[in-house]
This record gives structure tokens, C-alpha cells and sequence, in this order.
């Protein structure tokens, strides 16, 4: 049974009689028949739905600012109506002043400005779930990327294997490690799978069972040798593994431009496989673009080496970077973050950067990502380019400033009409027309692009 969507571990599980399984998880060899043990709405998917529904429900609903606008100026029209006939004692002053209601443009406009803003997001391939979240971009000062499948294709690459054994080959490495990675689907194992298809490397299975510890490595024993392969956290500090005595030097001339993934036998280091995940060609581009937006710090969170992911953030010019960072590190960031007063966007892709994506002000996931990821999003943007971010920031900030602009417009010029209303420059009649002509151009005017380009 796959469960991975359920535990995060990469193989199928091999389950028996008795053994329990989990609703929402996939049978991939044999067949099973289960009992049910809870009712609907108590199985563990259904139980993080809710969850995260209620951290959905968390986030600050917006107040209607054009709804308050207009709320607060009725007691303002009627006073003036009221006051206006007590000085005067002219019905028809005072009418002028009935006849110029706020509330008509701009309790239209805002909606309309921002189902415009939406409708122009589609255009250009975004998908925006509600106008709060637009506000929320264009609000936010502070933006973290997740590496993988964000900032870099999600294309890694075998560079090279830097092999620490006397006694095995670079190509013979390599094939225990396609061995041992080939059940896991994961971009990097992905990519020693195909090393050593490349090289026709045979990885006829050596062993009978793998352990999978999640978001560290493998561990498996061949040959009766006990063999991990992994993070260097978890080889070198988890398994307590050795460096081979005369060949610390190799490792730390290993390249920092790449991603290592280090493979024991017997706790002693065997090889360090470089791996390289391209960054977006635009991404540097789109960081200096969010910047002059006015987005104050950018920051990258994965769950790479130090070295890799230090090259990373000094190539793209990153405020802040964090390695080795596990799922609920990122959302403890994000919420701390928040609690310091800042307006936080989170963009990821995959199953792990769900909880941060439900965490944030709001969250933008790559269109070609996790279904989950999609689904917590507030903001999905497509896959094929990362400057839609940087749109998407401008169109945001284009959308707030349009409704302010149509505030003032729309306060100063039915004004106007009640100060010649009531000296009588007016009648009430032409100030009505004038009045409706006014909202009808306003809304015309909100239905327009925002973005010239």
C-alpha cells in the first residue's frame, strides 16, 4: 500500500492480515480486503482537511472598506439634510443633499475593481481565489520561497560520484545507490535512477527491506553490510559515520554549487553523489523585481544541505536562507514572522510546503505541484515562469491603488455637487443625474486592465 500521501514514506508498505490502513491512501500490488474501523469525517485525511480549514478560518477576514466608507457617511448625509433646512428652511437645498447618496459608487466599485483584478490574474494564468488575498499581496513584506521545484526546475542531475572506497568503483557506488533509491520518489533519487540508467548500470535488487526515515534518508543492510544513504545530518551525525583516515580533504573540496547526498557501508563513508538542480533562468530577475515592488525580505527555506543552499541564496541575493528545515519549520517561521507584524506570502509546490502555503497571509503554489499544495493555496500561478509573481505583486498593488483613488474620487466629487446643491448653483434634479452618471463612469472606469503590460 502506498501511504505516502498519509506518512511521507516514499515505498509501498507491505501490510498483512490484521495490519491497519489508512482512508485515502492506494493499494499498488495484490489484493486487499479492509473492515471499517471510524465513521465518516474521524479517517486522518479527512482530519487534516479539517485542520486546515480551521487555520484557513484564522486568517484576518478584511473589512469592507468601501461598506463602512458608505456606512459612515449616511448620518453625515441625513445631519446635513436635517441642518441644511433648519438654517435655510429651502426644501429644495435640502433635497439636494438626499439626492447625492455615496454608498451607490462606492459600494460598486470595490467589488468591481477587484472581480476585474481577478478576471485580468486569469488572463495571465493565475488563479485567485477572493480579492482579501489580492489585498494581501499587495499588503506583504516579507515573501519565502521553498527551493525545490520553486527557485530551481525540479530537474536535478548526477553530476559526479565522488567515491571514498578503495576497494568499489564510482560506477559500482552508484548502482547500490540507484538500488536503494529506486523506491523512493523523490527528484533527487530520480536522478540517481537515471545516472544509472545512463551509465547501464544493472540494480537488480540487493536487499529485502528499506527503512525510510522521513525527510533524513535510507537505510537498508546488502550483502549483510548495513548501508544509509542521505542527508549529511543523517549519515554522518544520526548513523555516526566515519570519514575513510587520509580523505577528509575530498569532502570538503566538494563543489558548493551542488547537493550532496552522502551513502555509507558499515559506518564508514563510501561516496558522496553531487547532484545539481538548475535554478530558474529568471529567477534572480523576479527576486530584484519583488524588491522594487517593495517587498522588504526574501527568504528561501529547504530541506538541502547548508552548502548548496548557502550557494543558492548568495547567487540570487536572498535576505535569509534556512537548510535542512522540516515541514512544520517552515510554518513556526512563517507564524513568528507574523507575530512581529509582518505580511507574509509563501510560494511552494509540494506536499510539504502545504502547512506553510495554509500558514501565510497568503499562499501562491506552482500550478504543476501537489494537488494538495494547489488546493490549500489562496493564489495558483503556472509553472512555465516565476515573473507572474512580480505581476501578480504589481497587479495587487494596482488594485489597492485604484480603489483608494476611487474613494477620494467619488467622496470629492459628491461633495462637490452637494456644495452647489445646496448654495443653489443646482437643482436636485440635475445633482441626481449627475450623481448616477458619476457612479455609472466610476464603475466603467473599474472594469478596466490594471496592467498596461
Amino acid at each position: 500500500v502506498n501511504q505516502a500521501s498519509m506518512t511521507g514514506e516514499a515505498i509501498a508498505v507491505r501490510k498483512a492480515e490484521g495490519s491497519y490502513v489508512y482512508a485515502g491512501t492506494v493499494l499498488e500490488e495484490g489484493e486487499i480486503r479492509i473492515r471499517v474501523k471510524e465513521t465518516a469525517g474521524s479517517s486522518r485525511y479527512e482530519k487534516i482537511v479539517t485542520m486546515i480549514e480551521k487555520t484557513e478560518k484564522l486568517k484576518s477576514v478584511l473589512e469592507n472598506k468601501a461598506e463602512n466608507l458608505a456606512d459612515r457617511l449616511v448620518p453625515w448625509s441625513l445631519g446635513g439634510t436635517a441642518l441644511t433646512y433648519v438654517l435655510t428652511r429651502d426644501t429644495t437645498k435640502a433635497l439636494s443633499i438626499l439626492m447625492v447618496d455615496f454608498s451607490c459608487a462606492l459600494q460598486l466599485t470595490a467589488p468591481v475593481s477587484v472581480l476585474s483584478a481577478i478576471r485580468e490574474a486569469g488572463e495571465r494564468n493565475m488563479t485567485v481565489k477572493g480579492g482579501k488575498y489580492l489585498e494581501a499581496v499587495a499588503e506583504a513584506d516579507t515573501i519565502v520561497f521553498d527551493k525545490t521545484g520553486t527557485l530551481t526546475k525540479a530537474d536535478p542531475s548526477v553530476v559526479k560520484v565522488i567515491s571514498f572506497s578503495d576497494s568499489m568503483s564510482e560506477n559500482e557506488l552508484l548502482r547500490i545507490a540507484a538500488c536503494m533509491e529506486e523506491h523512493f520518489p523523490h527528484s533527487m533519487a530520480k536522478a540517481v535512477v537515471a545516472a544509472a540508467r545512463e551509465r547501464n548500470l544493472v540494480h537488480e535488487e540487493m536487499h529485502s527491506k528499506v527503512e525510510y526515515i522521513v525527510a533524513h534518508g535510507i537505510a537498508t543492510t546488502i550483502e549483510n553490510k548495513r548501508t544509509v544513504i542521505g542527508s549529511y545530518h543523517f549519515v554522518m551525525e544520526d548513523e555516526g559515520c566515519i570519514i575513510p583516515e587520509g580523505k577528509k580533504h575530498i569532502l570538503e573540496e566538494a563543489s558548493m554549487e551542488y547537493s550532496l547526498l552522502y551513502m555509507a557501508i558499515e559506518n564508514t563513508l563510501a561516496a558522496v553523489i553531487c547532484i545539481e538542480d538548475p535554478l530558474r533562468p529568471e529567477a534572480a530577475e523576479v527576486v530584484e523585481k519583488l524588491r522594487q515592488t517593495g517587498i522588504k525580505r526574501i527568504v528561501m527555506m529547504t530541506g538541502d544541505g547548508e552548502r548548496a543552499a548557502r550557494s543558492i541564496a548568495s547567487k540570487l541575493g536572498l535576505d535569509e536562507y534556512y537548510s535542512e528545515v522540516l515541514p512544520e519549520d517552515k510554518a513556526r517561521y512563517i507564524e513568528k514572522q507574523k507575530q512581529m507584524g509582518r505580511k507574509v506570502i509563501m510560494v511552494g509546490d509540494g506536499v510539504n510546503d502545504s502547512l506553510a502555503l495554509s500558514t501565510a497571509d497568503v499562499g501562491i503554489a506552482i500550478s504543476d505541484g501537489a494537488e494538495i499544495a494547489r488546493e490549500v493555496a489562496d493564489i495558483t500561478i503556472a509553472a512555465r515562469d516565476l515573473n507572474e509573481i512580480a505581476v501578480l505583486r504589481r497587479l495587487a498593488t494596482a488594485l489597492m491603488k485604484r480603489i483608494k483613488g476611487n474613494y477620494r474620487s467619488i467622496v470629492g466629487f459628491n461633495a462637490g455637487l452637494i456644495a452647489l446643491g445646496v448654495s443653489g448653483v443646482i437643482a436636485p434634479t440635475t445633482s441626481a443625474l449627475l450623481h448616477n452618471m458619476s457612479t455609472l463612469l466610476f464603475t466603467v472606469r473599474s472594469m478596466g486592465n490594471l496592467l498596461e503590460d
